[in-house]
């Protein structure tokens, strides 16, 4: 086969755009120019690499091998250029994080203080819920991982980093609140309101709920934890959530916490990547950083002071 290093780039953009125009446009050519391309591709290869649905992409078995090649050998390929860029003493090149939905609240805190000290690293950071950032861990698609239930099926370097309890919320002034403890079944009258089946707080929340043997007789599913918020704040029940996702002025106007027996659920950030994986110079120095700004990070004096 024959296939050049930037071809090899152009059907890795195909296959993360899922659509022939964009992965145009990610590597700066015309799509006339792109097809043509790929299909030298196909016929270097000599098995079909996709089909076009609706006008989207589907790669083959082929295609998608190709693909995690293609992927590997670009990320060689950055990882050689920093080690490269280190060995001169310089601090350029890419790195990419994907981190579940309730990570947003301290992750784009922590790679701030990492880009004021490495102001030439380009950061590419990906908030999904967590079946997409586990798809993305399996597809090898990023440096670093963060999430608070990583996958047992896979193959990971795995460190906890920082606690992440979860609390029950419910709308301010509610008449449990001034409770000094409350059984779970005290609670059997209310909706409860939970992230969608597959998230991490939702896990942590269905084995909490198990261990208690209880079932709750409503329940709303939604998919963020502001929407979660904005349905306590406006009585529409009960709510697990993370601490990181509760800000001051929250509990100041709109929510409490409910102190109910078992809780704060005793849950753990973890910092995931495939064991078999060669972490790049920068991914290396962001792991560290990471380590090291966890530890004065205050959400345990924030849950013992709430609560």
């Amino acid at each position: 086969m024959n296939i050049t290093f930037r071809q090899l780039r152009l059907f890795l953009a195909l296959s993360d755009t899922g659509s022939v125009s964009a992965a145009a446009r990610v590597m700066h050519v015309t799509q006339p120019t792109a097809s043509m391309q790929l299909r030298e591709i196909g016929e270097s290869v000599g098995l079909p690499l996709y089909e076009v649905i609706a006008r989207k992409v589907f790669l083959t078995d082929a295609g998608r091998q190709l693909a995690r090649t293609a992927r590997n050998i670009v990320d060689e390929w950055e990882s050689f250029g920093q080690t490269v860029n280190a060995m001169q003493g310089l601090t350029r090149g890419r790195l990419r994080v994907a981190v579940v939905s309730t990570a947003k609240y301290f992750v784009p805190r922590l790679l701030g203080s990492f880009c004021e000290s490495h102001p030439g690293i380009d950061i590419s950071l990906e908030v999904l819920n967590r079946d997409g950032v586990v798809q993305r861990l399996r597809d090898n698609r990023d440096d670093l991982y963060v999430m608070s239930m990583p996958p047992q099926d896979v193959d990971l370097e795995d460190q906890t980093f920082l606690a992440n309890p979860l609390v029950m919320i419910a709308p301010s002034g509610h008449p449990l609140a001034s409770r000094q403890r409350l059984a779970l079944k005290l609670l059997s009258d209310e909706r409860f309101i939970l992230r969608e089946k597959g998230s991490g707080t939702r896990l942590a929340t269905d084995r909490f709920f198990d261990a208690q043997g209880f079932v709750p007789a409503n329940k709303l599913e939604l998919g963020s934890n502001e929407a979660i918020k904005e349905a306590v704040a406006g009585h529409l029940g009960v709510a697990v959530i993370s601490l990181h996702a509760i800000k001051p002025v929250d509990l100041q106007h709109d929510l409490v916490l409910l102190p109910v027996t078992g809780m704060p659920l005793r849950s753990q950030w973890h910092l995931v990547y495939p064991r078999a994986k060669q972490l790049s110079p920068i991914a290396r120095v962001f792991r560290t950083h990471l380590l090291e700004q966890a530890r004065a990070w205050p959400i345990d004096g924030q849950a013992s002071s709430s609560a």
